[in-house]
C-alpha cells in the first residue's frame, strides 16, 4: 500500500465540495421502480478521499466525466469507474468500506473484497495503465471524475440511470450534480471536459455553459454498448486524435 499523500490546497476544497454534495443528494428522494440508493460518498468515503488527495493536487488540462457509480466499480470502491483490481493494484487506492444504510440483498457492497469485476471500470484504468504505464503520469495532467455521485437500484437488483427518473426525480439531482461540476472546474481550471458516453457530455455542456472550457465526448466503455464492445481502446484514441488531444497524451506518456 502507498503512503498517504499529503493534502494540498486543491484536494482540501475539492474534498469540501464533494462533503457538500454528499450531504445535498442524501436529502433527495426517489420513488419506484427505484428501491435502494447507493452513496458512496458516505460509506466509502475513506478511500474516495484518498483518490482525491493523491490525483486532485492542482490543475489538470483534461477532466474526464463518468455517469454514475456502477454497481461493481464506484459503489464498491468509492473511486470512479473503480473496479477493485485496478483501484487497488494500478490507483493504488484502498481502505476499509462500510455499507449503506439499506442495503439491496442483490446487490451487496463489499468493498475491496468484491470479486465482481466492473467490465467499464476494467476498461478505463486498464486502457490508461497500458498507455501511461504509471498513474501518476497519466494524472499529472488529467483527472477522472463522475456527474453523479450515487447509484440506483431496483427491486431486481438492476442498475438505473440517472436519465431514467422522472423528471421531478431529476431537478434537484442535476441542480446538485451541476454546483459540484461547476466547483471541480473552477478548482482544477481544466482546458478539456471530455464526457465518458453521451450523458455525462450533455450534463457537462448544460452545466458548464459560458464557463471558458472544451467540451467534449468519449465512447462510454459499457458493454451494453456493442460498438464498446470492439476495441475500445482504439476507438477511444481515434475519438481523442480527433479533439487534438492525442499528441498532448502521447507526450504525457512518454513522458517526452
Amino acid at each position: 500500500m502507498a503512503r498517504t499523500p499529503r493534502e494540498t490546497h486543491t484536494a482540501r476544497a475539492l474534498l469540501e465540495a464533494t462533503r457538500a454534495l454528499a450531504r445535498d443528494v442524501s436529502k433527495l428522494n426517489f420513488g419506484t421502480p427505484v428501491t435502494h440508493v447507493y452513496n458512496p460518498l458516505e460509506y466509502a468515503w475513506r478511500s474516495h478521499a484518498l483518490y482525491v488527495r493523491r490525483y486532485a493536487t492542482g490543475p489538470r488540462r483534461v477532466v474526464f466525466l463518468g455517469m454514475n457509480p456502477g454497481p461493481f466499480g464506484m459503489a464498491q470502491t468509492g473511486v470512479p469507474f473503480g473496479e477493485v483490481e485496478h483501484a487497488r493494484a494500478f490507483l493504488k487506492v484502498e481502505a476499509a468500506v462500510d455499507k449503506p444504510a439499506i442495503e439491496h440483498p442483490k446487490r451487496p457492497v463489499q468493498g475491496f473484497a468484491c470479486t465482481r469485476r466492473e467490465v467499464s471500470g476494467q476498461r478505463l484504468w486498464g486502457a490508461v495503465a497500458e498507455r501511461f504505464g504509471d498513474a501518476a503520469r497519466f494524472f499529472a495532467d488529467h483527472y477522472v471524475a463522475n456527474y453523479c455521485p450515487l447509484a440506483f437500484l431496483e427491486e431486481s437488483g438492476r442498475n438505473r440511470t440517472p436519465d431514467k427518473l422522472p423528471a421531478g426525480e431529476r431537478a434537484p439531482l442535476y441542480a446538485a450534480c451541476d454546483r459540484h461540476l461547476q466547483r471541480l472546474v473552477a478548482l482544477l481550471r481544466p482546458r478539456w471536459v471530455i464526457g465518458v458516453g453521451a450523458f455525462a457530455e450533455g450534463r457537462a455542456r448544460a452545466a458548464l455553459e459560458g464557463v471558458d472550457v472544451e467540451i467534449g465526448r468519449v465512447l462510454h466503455p459499457s458493454p451494453a454498448n456493442p460498438v464498446a464492445n470492439r476495441d475500445w481502446a482504439g476507438t477511444v484514441r481515434a475519438e481523442l486524435a480527433t479533439l487534438g488531444l492525442c499528441d498532448h497524451a502521447d507526450a504525457r506518456a512518454t513522458g517526452t
